[in-house]
């Protein structure tokens, strides 16, 4: 009986596999740099409708190995690092000195539209706190992300509000809920993932900032390309099971190559006169404050880790720079040259590529 009711499970949950996903590399790469190292700050991405953005990232999200969690906890706690756990959970890993572990998949949260704070951010019970003298606290979707992905479709709808107290936790790694003169805290570390379409608005520029990435997609213009991607929908459509088959050793292989570079990550070194030229671009470029400088280096290192190095080169930062400032120039109304043009052509100049 058991085994009649997992396997329809496990086939519902099949998604469409990562490295299936042709045409989209831009918006792939800097996913994978977020999961290599969060502290890249997130994506934006912004594209025209149907271009498989969603679809991408839950097949990021189905991609990921398993993390270790405390059992029975509703934040995703680690089981042996305190800057990991909430502070119930490091109260009694300070008694207990070991918890019960599990396996979890990385989760992936959807924020939807509507959500309101309390939805987000989640509340406290300040009656059961104030007649059993407990901290009763209903765990909201910042906790749920907790060590996974949170998705905002559409985010440049949501209220500027949310947007902001997204963008905080993301920052800082943790999520406060006050009511009343009680106080929970809780770790809130995952890659915020937004997308949206230009058409429907722009975000705040103050907002926009505040990601770490930001990646364009358009539309597939080559007829053949266009039919390889319908085709392979259909496939998986038709077959799920047999189409992700196909793609398991590949999966496998990518997989390993995320974990492999999370692991090499705090190796790998920048040259202090690449740092340098990086602050010079982002001088030239007229960018507000460090955070361009900041994560521009954090990608640099992704990416050398991502391919097994240890050694940052003039190329892997040209791989992530557009990707990291474009979305922090500031823009002329009368500008008809696109972001990514101009990041590229200050770079040339800066590191004496200009053909």
């Amino acid at each position: 009986m058991t085994a009649t009711f997992k396997n329809p499970t496990k086939t519902h949950r099949l998604v469409f596999p990562f490295t299936a996903i042709v045409g989209q590399e831009e918006m792939k790469l800097a996913l994978l740099l977020n999961v290599i190292d969060p502290k890249i700050g997130g994506v934006m991405i912004m594209g025209d409708r149907g271009t498989g953005k969603s679809t991408t990232i839950r097949a990021l999200a189905d991609l990921l190995p398993e993390i270790e969690v405390v059992a029975d906890d509703p934040f995703n706690s680690h089981p042996s690092d305190p800057e990991l756990m909430s502070d119930l959970t490091k109260e009694r890993f300070e008694q207990q000195s070991e918890l019960p572990v599990t396996h979890k998949k990385v989760a992936m949260i959807d924020l939807p539209l509507g959500a309101t704070e309390d939805r987000v951010c989640g509340t406290i019970d300040i009656e059961k706190a104030l007649s059993e003298g407990v901290k009763a606290f209903e765990p909201g979707l910042l906790a749920k992300a907790n060590r996974g992905i949170l998705y905002v479709d559409e985010v440049n709808l949501l209220d500027d509000h949310l947007v902001d107290v997204l963008l905080d936790s993301a920052a800082s790694g943790w999520n406060t809920v006050e009511r009343e003169g009680i106080s929970i805290r809780h770790p809130a570390r995952f890659v915020l993932v937004g997308s949206g379409n230009p058409e429907e608005g722009e975000l705040r520029p103050q907002l926009l900032d505040r990601f770490g990435m930001h990646a364009e997609i358009r539309t597939v213009k080559e007829p053949a390309l266009r039919v390889q991607i319908v085709e392979q929908r259909s496939s998986f459509d038709q077959n799920p099971q047999e189409f992700s088959q196909q793609q398991n050793q590949e999966q496998e292989d990518l997989k390993l190559k995320i974990v492999q570079a999370q692991e090499l990550l705090p190796q790998v070194k920048i040259d202090y006169d690449l740092k340098v030229k990086i602050s010079e671009v982002c001088s030239q470029l007229d960018v507000d404050g460090l955070r361009g400088d900041i994560v521009t280096n954090r990608a640099a290192k992704a990416i050398t880790a991502l391919e097994g190095r240890t050694e940052v080169t003039v190329d892997d930062i040209r791989r992530v720079i557009v990707l990291c400032l474009r979305h922090r120039l500031r823009k002329d109304p009368l500008e008809s040259i696109d972001s990514g043009y101009k990041v590229t052509k200050t770079f040339n100049s800066v590191f004496g590529l200009e053909q």
